[in-house]
């Protein structure tokens, strides 16, 4: 009996998506928690020359680099008000580790995934193809960012502006 109980856990378990839950401006957004490698306070960032207005530039993270990505910039919001730190998403693709700068880092929420909704007409384009799709969180959305996505930079503009 033990073991079907198991089996019928582990298949709620497949049904649910589980978040680590971040803001941006007013903004309640959701990371997968599969993609979050872990999760840092204020670093201090080097800045690249040349690069796209979204890198911030580099940090390092025990002795390996991390270009940070400013989500604020990324997603054509304002800039983030003086004297506010930014928090860091530390994530990989392929090989290279990212950190997506953000406001504040929450919590780990889990949601089931028949609640997840496609993304509404007025949500902004440049979000809308960032984004997976909404939940409705306690009378708010949360914007399920797409990790892979935000991490396509267009680096030929950069590589235009050097040349």
């Amino acid at each position: 009996m033990s073991g079907t109980k198991t089996a019928t856990e582990s298949g709620r378990r497949g049904e649910e998506n589980a978040f680590v839950t971040l803001t941006l401006g007013d903004q309640l957004c959701g990371v997968p928690v599969l993609a979050v490698r872990d999760v840092l306070a204020d670093q201090t960032i080097a800045r690249i020359p040349l690069a796209p207005p979204e890198v911030a530039g580099n940090l390092n993270l025990r002795g390996r680099i991390v270009t940070a990505i400013d989500l604020r910039e990324r997603l054509r919001l304002p800039p983030r008000p003086a004297g506010m730190k930014a928090m860091s998403i530390v994530t990989e693709q392929g090989t290279e580790l990212y950190a997506l700068l953000v406001d504040t880092v929450s919590e780990v929420v889990t949601l089931p995934r028949s609640a997840m909704e496609p993304n509404p007409p007025t949500l902004p384009a440049l979000w809308a193809e960032h984004s997976q799709g909404i939940y409705r969180v306690d009378q708010r959305l949360l914007v399920v960012l797409d990790v892979e996505r935000l991490l396509q930079l267009d680096l030929s503009l950069s590589l235009a502006v050097a040349a």
